[in-house]
């Protein structure tokens, strides 16, 4: 794998680019320091080189083959990943493969989808794309049961996984399926395997609805639980809080609430993750400079990702779109917000991976158009 100009001397990384030749994106070799140039953001994509919040497997049905994902990634750039199943799955045999679309149907939690995936992992490696195993198997109303799948993990698959997530705290849109707020005391109960995951540096990734259109801050203190009671975990709050059901939500007082519990919580990092964000907020001018002041302010402290599910009925420009959507407003962000979260370093900085992220070119403007 060629590294590129490898003449340049370190006292002139900030004014050499990284070579743009017959591909246009970075290969993972580029994020092994020392650097060998810098990003020219002018000449080369704006979206997220890591995806931290994908799912390699669906609730149900089919799923697309491994290497396709893969393939997938390869294509967009993407050269490092969170390989997620879906930790509740629909009943085996259902010819569903969307929950809702099967209202009714219980989705329930399942190391199904855990274990496919590191076999899968460990059948075909890929060479261009760095993988990280997460375990999304977790019935946060049973945690005894969260300890006895981690030590099954272990026994088969020792120090595989390191993440933990995305799991459901409160997902309104699975509440026609069984599922339901897990009760606020129950979260004191998840300190065995909380503090297994803090001994190990293995961040926490939750989705905890903030609530609904008509009632925006209904679930609000279930994160603020979780925080309270475990402030020494590296914690991931997926998609900030929004939903289907929250999308119309007064941003201030979105934003408000945010930044409480970022500057209570030094540990918690939020995800940006899924379109939906993108849609409500971050695609409308009038909204999204607000949301530009949080993710500068805490820029360190962001994470990007597709959202998207690998059931059979996806294909790669489905990836693409997703990427490009959920990556579009990384493109306005500063230089230094921009190598943070699309170039990777946040992530590289949580897990404690060797990689790091390239310089941004210092001819790049600073805040690009658009």
């Amino acid at each position: 794998m060629n590294r590129r100009c490898r003449t340049w001397s370190l006292a002139l990384l900030a004014a050499v680019p990284l070579a743009v030749g017959a591909s246009d994106r970075l290969e993972l070799a580029d994020f092994v320091p020392p650097h060998d140039g810098c990003y020219d953001r002018s000449a080369w994509p704006q979206t997220a080189v890591v995806d931290t919040h994908v799912h390699f497997r669906p609730f149900g049905g089919p799923a697309h083959a491994f290497d396709d994902v893969v393939a997938f990634m390869e294509r967009t750039g993407v050269r490092f990943a969170n390989v997620y199943g879906i930790g509740q799955m629909l009943p085996l045999g259902s010819p569903c493969t969307y929950y809702l679309d099967c209202p009714g149907v219980p989705v329930r939690p399942t190391l199904k989808n855990d274990f496919s995936n590191v076999l899968n992992l460990l059948d075909s490696p890929p060479d261009n794309v760095h993988l990280t195993l997460s375990m999304t198997f977790f019935d946060l109303e049973r945690p005894d049961k969260v300890l006895e799948g981690i030590a099954l993990l272990d026994e088969e698959f020792p120090g595989l996984f390191r993440w933990a997530g995305e799991v459901n705290l409160v997902k309104q849109a699975l509440f026609g399926n069984s599922h339901r707020a897990v009760p606020l005391e129950a979260i004191a109960r998840w300190k065995p395997f909380m503090s297994l995951l803090r001994e190990r540096g293995i961040p926490f990734a939750v989705h905890s609805d903030l609530g609904s259109d008509t009632e925006p801050m209904k679930y609000a203190a279930w994160i603020e639980e979780v925080l309270r009671l475990y402030p020494n975990n590296p914690i991931v709050w997926m998609h900030m809080g929004l939903s289907r059901e929250l999308t119309r939500i007064d941003p201030q007082a979105h934003l408000s609430f945010m930044r409480s519990l970022m500057d209570r919580y030094p540990l918690l990092m939020v995800d940006i993750s899924w379109r939906i964000i993108d849609d409500a907020l971050f695609s409308k001018p009038e909204l999204r400079g607000a949301y530009l002041g949080f993710i500068e302010q805490y820029s360190e402290r962001v994470l990007p990702g597709s959202d998207f599910v690998a059931s059979a009925d996806k294909s790669f420009e489905t990836y693409r779109e997703e990427l490009r959507v959920t990556s579009s407003i990384l493109g306005h962000l500063s230089n230094e917000a921009f190598r943070n979260i699309a170039l990777g370093e946040n992530y590289f900085r949580l897990l404690s991976l060797d990689f790091s992220a390239p310089p941004i070119c210092s001819s790049a403007p600073a805040q690009p158009a658009g």
